[in-house]
């Protein structure tokens, strides 16, 4: 496990400076590509338009696309380049502790240091179109816990989503990590904004004192505006609707800066006060409980029930441009009428 953490702290001091570079995501993939020969390009390329974009999942499972197994030391950089790319320092920094936590987790249920099944090795990148700045082309970064499915169009990143992580354990229980948790603010923020509402309130935003076994969204390439909708953003107080802020800021501030400052734009114009908190299960650590934050456009998960209620679930989408599909219109309008 400890030489896994030590290849992740080397390749994000190497990434930190390759990042100082300017330009646009585009720019990463091709570096990217140009190092793979034509063996490894036939297996992480695909049409944009492929059925394979929209084949996400979070559980173990064979996957398509090139798996850091697939890579050397200098390919293995130059993709999470891309990724680093892709996101902010904190979006960055969950994913590669996602990732890693496949070690943990390995020793946590007893594996051997050779168990194919909670590998960190077995992460998959995939590359969909011609990566250019001047045309519509997309990437993904799968494995166990981690779905993140980008589409890039006039070298500007124009959708993030769907996007899942998940931690598990959520808190590590073993000595040399013991209490570090990756989805830490996922986690307190949403205990705090339910335990600061009054017991009217309550009975608005808690819909079930049973949690939800899992995010009601899973991986389905159309994500629907679910029931009940709890309590809206305009019931709350000025310090509830804070923790709220704080709370919707965690997930829109994982994504790359000029991504994530649209995307949060686009919320405002649907209205926050359109936004609604549902919860159900424990109001208190060490048991069940699941919310969301739901609204016009956006839909935001999260789940912790599984493993005694130490195993995260999170997920965000778009409900109206997951995998790009409203920029796409838009794109061919443009460019192929």
């Amino acid at each position: 496990m400890m030489r896994f953490y030590i290849f992740l702290h080397v390749l994000s001091v190497t990434i930190t400076c390759v990042s100082a570079q300017t330009g646009g995501p585009e720019l990463y993939a091709n570096e990217f590509l140009a190092s793979l020969d034509e063996s490894l390009k036939s297996k992480v390329l695909f049409e944009y338009k492929d059925a394979e974009r929209y084949n996400w999942n979070f559980v173990p499972k064979a996957r398509k696309g090139l798996s850091l197994h697939d890579l050397n030391e200098e390919q293995k950089q130059l993709a999470f380049a891309l990724l680093k790319a892709s996101l902010s320092d904190q979006g960055y920094s969950k994913a590669t502790n996602i990732v890693a936590l496949e070690a943990v987790l390995r020793e946590v249920e007893g594996r051997g240091e050779d168990d194919a099944y909670r590998d960190p090795m077995k992460y998959f990148f995939s590359i969909f179109g011609k990566p250019s700045e001047d045309d519509l082309w997309g990437w993904r970064f799968e494995g166990h816990h981690i779905s993140l499915n980008f589409s890039s169009d006039d070298g500007t990143i124009v959708a993030s989503t769907p996007t899942f992580m998940g931690s598990n354990p959520a808190v590590i229980p073993l000595e040399e990590q013991k209490g570090k948790q990756t989805l830490q603010l996922e986690t307190e923020l949403g205990f705090r904004l339910v335990n600061a509402l009054n017991s009217q309130q309550l009975q608005q935003a808690r819909f079930s004192e049973n949690a939800l076994p899992e995010i009601v969204s899973g991986n389905e390439r159309n994500a629907k505006t679910l029931e009940p909708k709890g309590i809206s953003y305009a019931d709350l107080t000025a310090l509830q609707k804070d923790l709220f802020d704080k709370l919707l800021n965690v997930y829109v501030k994982n994504y790359q800066l000029g991504f994530s400052t649209k995307l949060m734009e686009k919320i405002k114009k649907a209205g926050i006060e359109n936004l609604y908190f549902a919860w159900a299960g424990s109001m208190k650590p060490g048991a069940g409980h699941y919310y969301r934050i739901q609204g016009p456009m956006l839909l935001i998960e999260y789940d912790n029930t599984q493993t005694n209620a130490n195993h995260v679930h999170t997920a965000v989408r778009d409900l109206t441009n997951d995998f790009a599909e409203d920029i796409l219109k838009e794109h061919y309008e443009k460019h192929h009428k």
